[in-house]
């Protein structure tokens, strides 16, 4: 199906939708929802140049638009199109929301290409998630199998929330990261699986990110293991005079392995 076709029946079925949603008094309720998605994205986007930009040029704005639509027929109980939208939707945009999740306001997703999110899933406020991400089960849980995000969570491109997890308040997940286990408020996780470190003395936003300057638990470990062994070889040079020589070659073998090391990690390859 052309693109064109598919955005001529993804419009229908909102319009159509929507008109539902009118008899039932639902509408006025979704569309300052919408309302407010267009915001956010003006908010923290700084390439979203004015609202019509916004409304005609972002993925993402079109997927939870058609969301909301979708999610309040299936509160309607309306059987068989809440899904369907939902699958039109995965077709228009690349992003598959299950018609039972449940979305607060000022849901931000940027660039949009393959995010999912699960049916037992439930957002908060003023949420912001990239490009890859998925908001999934495990396989092995029945009921509530998704995540919980509280509010102004931000997660970063291709990273992934698996189970009846919950991600507090104001934290990031940086990008990759794979997320298995309950991440504490005001919080930054990274890496897999996924650790929380605290941003002491100061709350963590969530539209503020420097995704070039996450801390690395790793990365900080091994340094610190470094310094100590430097230490020790000082100490062991002091202690025996005789194998000053010996145990200076052994230093100078051990620096160029570490050089090598550490330039792999921060991306110079073998």
């Amino acid at each position: 199906m052309g693109f064109l076709k598919k955005t001529g029946v993804a419009l229908t079925a909102t319009a159509v939708s929507c008109l539902w949603l009118n008899r039932q008094g639902e509408l006025e309720q979704t569309l300052q929802s919408i309302k407010r998605d267009v915001s956010a994205i003006q908010e923290r986007d700084p390439a979203a140049a004015n609202m019509v930009e916004a409304l005609t040029c972002y993925s993402g704005l079109h997927a939870i638009i058609m969301h909301r639509v979708a999610h309040q027929l299936h509160r309607q109980g309306l059987p068989v199109v809440p899904r369907i939208i939902s699958q039109i939707n995965r077709f228009v945009t690349g992003i598959e929301i299950h018609p039972a999740a449940r979305i607060g306001e000022g849901f931000f997703i940027d660039h949009g290409a393959g995010v999912v999110v699960g049916e037992t899933t439930e957002v908060g406020d003023n949420v912001t998630i990239y490009q890859g991400v998925t908001l999934g089960g495990t396989g092995k849980e029945t009921g509530k199998r998704h995540p919980t995000l509280k509010n102004n969570v931000t997660i970063g491109a291709g990273a992934k929330v698996l189970g009846s997890v919950t991600v507090g308040e104001n934290a990031k997940i940086g990008a990759g990261s794979i997320v298995i286990q309950n991440v504490p408020d005001n919080s930054t996780v990274v890496g897999n699986p996924g650790r929380p470190v605290r941003e002491r003395g100061r709350k963590v936003g969530a539209a503020d990110v420097d995704w070039t300057h996450l801390p690395d638990p790793v990365a900080d470990a091994m340094q610190s293991l470094v310094r100590r062994v430097v230490e020790m070889e000082n100490e062991f040079k002091a202690a025996f005079p005789e194998k000053r020589e010996a145990i200076e070659k052994a230093q100078k073998e051990g620096e160029r392995e570490l050089d090598k090391v550490f330039d792999y990690y921060h991306g110079t390859g073998i």
